[in-house]
């Protein structure tokens, strides 16, 4: 039966209740490609990220059906991992791999929230045709959209602070970001030291979209966001809200970076390798040359090369060669 209510319970019910799309068999995957699935140089990064930082331990946020983990476990066999999902624990994972369904506390641990954030439900507002801005209801089923009550208390304050709409034109919408603000600032305080990544679609202060990002996929594709539990429905992230939130439970070294930046920093460069090579050893320059491919995709502009790392310290330093961009 279809019913109306707000877009943070609506896409809670679609993505995580009885028969959601995070719990569907063929999870993520299924649907869209992300950098864990584009190449393994990818978790090579991150392995070499937790190594500089001097840390044996990943943990992994929304950690899906474990790729990034299996990934991290073959480029370091030596890392202790840990995978944290609302999914149940995916039966071909290693024995050695951790899962819980809530973050482990009290680790020293480089965690990692590779598009899990823009999972974190949250409720869409738009400004009427009298300037009061309203919380957006919709259909479950249809993906309809009325407006419902005014936004007020913690909701306004969140609004006014992060992502301001008094006096802006009817229509013009927002997300109201503060559930992400709590989850992130929970992950990041659950650490006994260490690094917290987070990695998404992102936008601040100064360059929040007008319409607002909500949006929906299916099998590779963008699709209406109808909460009905047979598409992903996302939207991106305010870094900059979210980092504050990690700062005041006691975040340092903030560093924010494109995933270009950090991938590059980081050694993942789509370097087309010399023609010599080709000579002196065939395989090893399609090795190379499928790596520069690879490394391309991950840090190309206009495509995974935009997402938004926000790295921050949780009592260790943000590691050279990520803080050296912060001074470049």
């Amino acid at each position: 039966m279809n019913t109306w209510s707000s877009w943070r319970d609506a896409t809670h019910r679609a993505l995580y209740g009885t028969g959601g799309f995070y719990l569907r068999p063929e999870g993520p995957a299924g649907h869209f490609r992300t950098s864990v699935h584009a190449s393994p140089l990818f978790a090579g990064a991150l392995a070499r990220l937790a190594r500089a930082a001097g840390l044996r331990t990943v943990v992994d946020m929304g950690a899906g059906r474990g790729e990034l983990l299996v990934a991290l476990r073959r480029a370091d066999p030596a890392l202790e991992l840990h995978g944290v999902d609302v999914a149940a624990r995916p039966e071909a994972l290693p024995p050695s791999i951790g899962w819980s369904a809530e973050i482990p506390a009290g680790r020293a641990a480089l965690l990692v929230a590779n598009e899990w954030l823009d999972n974190v439900p949250v409720d869409v507002v738009e400004v009427d045709a009298d300037g009061v801005t309203r919380i957006v209801e919709v259909e479950s089923g249809t993906g309809r959209e009325r407006l419902g009550p005014e936004a007020s208390g913690a909701d306004a304050a969140w609004l006014d602070r992060w992502w301001p709409v008094k006096g802006a034109e009817p229509g013009t919408r927002a997300e109201i970001g503060a559930p992400r603000d709590a989850a992130w600032a929970a992950a990041v305080e659950s650490l006994d030291g260490g690094l917290a990544v987070a990695i998404d679609y992102g936008h601040e202060r100064a360059t929040r979209p007008p319409q607002g990002t909500l949006t929906g996929y299916r099998q590779g594709r963008m699709v209406a966001p109808v909460p009905d539990g047979t598409c992903d429905v996302t939207s991106h992230v305010a870094v900059d809200a979210i980092a504050a939130a990690a700062e005041a439970a006691g975040a340092a070294g903030t560093l924010h970076l494109t995933q270009r930046q950090a991938l590059h920093a980081l050694g993942v460069r789509g370097t087309r390798p010399p023609y010599e090579l080709a000579r002196s050893d065939p395989r090893g320059y399609l090795s190379a040359l499928r790596d520069a491919g690879e490394a391309g995709e991950l840090t190309a502009r206009g495509g995974l090369g935009d997402f938004r790392w926000l790295v921050q310290g949780a009592g260790t330093p943000v590691p050279t060669p990520l803080a050296a961009l912060a001074r470049a």
